[in-house]
């Protein structure tokens, strides 16, 4: 799964171990086989609990945690602790390989396929990497919500808080949450991204993961995945409208208009759907219960990431028309070539010779005829 040399270039030796390019190149591998200790180790008595730490959940509160003694036909409740540190660290790993799966027989593909620029190509790795996961967390969220019934019962968002427990596959969606913004730091350094977009991206995961462990720590699980939903819903539309964008090139067709309106009006709508949610959850629901300055803190950090959001949206969508119009004034207009004027042709007397027999005579016949006109 390494990156393969560039085209027009033949590299005969393998890089040293240990150096930085044999890490680049062979790093799904590395990490499959970090993956794969844990897994054995599982399976290995002595070495099980050790494992079981990294790679299962815990702070199991249906029942006490060695035992397990649980209802038979009860799900599994779990609540947040500091184990769940190890298993965000151990999912990471597993980001990291589905992270070179998806780039190596995905993306690089399309790439190859479109000759794109090194821009353009760092645009389509971020963008593609994104999509897919955004599209995974608004399915695998989406789901939680239909089964834990909040889209149905709006009042479970805040009914018996702080006493939130949480279902196996809704703490996994938090786990992993967590693991993806994680493992984006070191794929900064394995996929070779320019060091001046470093600093965007690392705000872009650290001020996720601030939400993610904010949102789980303080076990405001329940209305954090309506709202981590709600924003994967814009994200998701969002990239695979810059996906569009990036692979169309200069050319204008119907599909852009057509992501280009519905990207304006599902960011919208999210964005007003998670302050009314917001607003309703901390400022309302969670009255008498939750302390008032978290409560205040939460609501205010909520909406101005809305708001900031917002005006980043409108700005750059000024910022588009303008450099479009720009481009429209900068075009030459076409001029209209005017068309030749047909020159008149004279026609050219032909010779009697050149004439059937039957029409010499009748030539002959008319100008004797002219001729005696003229006579008399």
């Amino acid at each position: 799964m390494g990156v393969k040399p560039a085209i027009g270039r033949k590299s005969n030796k393998n890089p040293p171990i240990f150096s930085h390019e044999f890490v680049i190149q062979n790093h799904a591998d590395i990490v499959s086989c970090v993956v794969m200790v844990f897994l054995v180790g599982l399976m290995v008595q002595s070495t099980s609990p050790v494992a079981s730490l990294f790679i299962g959940l815990h702070h199991n509160v249906s029942g006490t945690e060695p035992t397990r003694d649980v209802p038979k036909g009860e799900p599994f409740l779990y609540e947040a602790g500091w184990k769940d540190i190890c298993a965000v660290f151990f999912y990471s790993q597993v980001c990291i390989v589905m992270h070179a799966i998806l780039q190596e027989y995905f993306l690089d593909k399309i790439s190859k396929k479109y000759h794109l620029s090194k821009s353009r190509l760092s645009a389509l790795n971020e963008s593609g990497q994104l999509v897919v996961f955004h599209l995974v967390t608004l399915l695998w969220g989406g789901d939680a919500i239909l089964r834990e019934g909040f889209i149905f019962n709006i009042s479970y968002l805040w009914d018996g808080y702080p006493d939130h427990p949480m279902s196996f596959l809704l703490k996994l969606w938090w786990v992993v949450q967590a693991a993806y913004w994680v493992h984006t730091i070191p794929e900064l350094y394995f996929q070779k991204v320019k060091k001046d977009e470093w600093a965007g991206r690392i705000r872009h995961a650290a001020a996720a993961f601030a939400f993610v462990a904010v949102a789980y720590g303080f076990k405001f699980q329940r209305v954090g995945v309506c709202l981590m939903v709600l924003h994967s819903l814009a994200e998701f539309i969002a990239h695979s409208y810059r996906l569009n964008t990036i692979l169309r090139g200069e050319r204008e067709d119907y599909l852009d208009k057509f992501l280009s309106v519905v990207n304006g009006a599902v960011f919208v709508t999210v964005r007003l759907c998670s302050l009314v949610l917001g607003v309703l959850t901390f400022y309302y629901g969670l009255s008498g219960v939750a302390p008032f300055l978290v409560r205040v803190a939460a609501l205010s950090v909520l909406v101005s990431f809305q708001v900031f959001l917002m005006f980043n949206f409108i700005t750059e969508a000024i910022k588009q028309r303008q450099e479009a119009r720009q481009l429209a004034l900068s075009k030459p207009k076409k001029e209209k070539k005017e068309k030749p004027k047909k020159e008149k042709v004279k026609k050219i007397p032909t010779d009697d010779s050149d004439l059937p027999e039957v029409d010499q005579n009748t030539n002959k016949t008319l100008r004797q005829r002219q001729a005696a006109v003229k006579a008399k």
